[in-house]
């Protein structure tokens, strides 16, 4: 048997290899309207090369696979120690899918319209979710 807590953790991932795919698909058609290809690019290049050439909207998929690098990772570590601590409980399994649903609303957003304020409030309410399962874990280290 394994914790629900998982589910979340499997989905994350799963959204963030869909975000990659989007990115390369981004990336590709930006390349092909440059004059991009395999033989004309500079030794050392970075996506980030790119920042100020061509379509912006083409950078925002890159932009937010960088952000599902950076908060997600203390997501998964803090899960996972819920996870060894075995307390699953339907709250934090609640605020582990809140967080993943609001990561995925906002790399849509990003990816799409890109609207700072809207993008903000949902990386604002995951973060909310990401507070929730990490003052269970301390309360659970605390008191057992």
């Amino acid at each position: 048997m394994h914790s629900p807590l998982l589910g979340p953790v499997v989905a994350l991932v799963a959204w963030t290899l869909i975000v990659m795919l989007w990115m390369f698909v981004a990336r590709g058609r930006q390349f092909r309207e440059l004059g991009v290809t395999a033989d004309n690019i500079p030794v050392g290049a970075r996506g980030t090369d790119l920042e100020g050439k061509g379509d912006p909207r083409a950078q925002w998929k890159s932009h937010n696979y960088n952000h599902l690098m950076e908060q997600p990772t203390i997501f998964y570590a803090i899960v996972f120690a819920l996870i060894l601590m075995e307390f699953d409980a339907p709250i934090n399994v609640w605020l582990a899918w809140g967080y993943v649903g609001f990561r995925v609303v906002h790399s849509i957003v990003q990816g799409t319209i890109n609207v700072v304020k809207y993008r903000f409030l949902f990386f604002l309410l995951s973060t909310i979710c990401l507070v929730g399962l990490t003052t269970h874990a301390v309360l659970k280290l605390l008191h057992g």
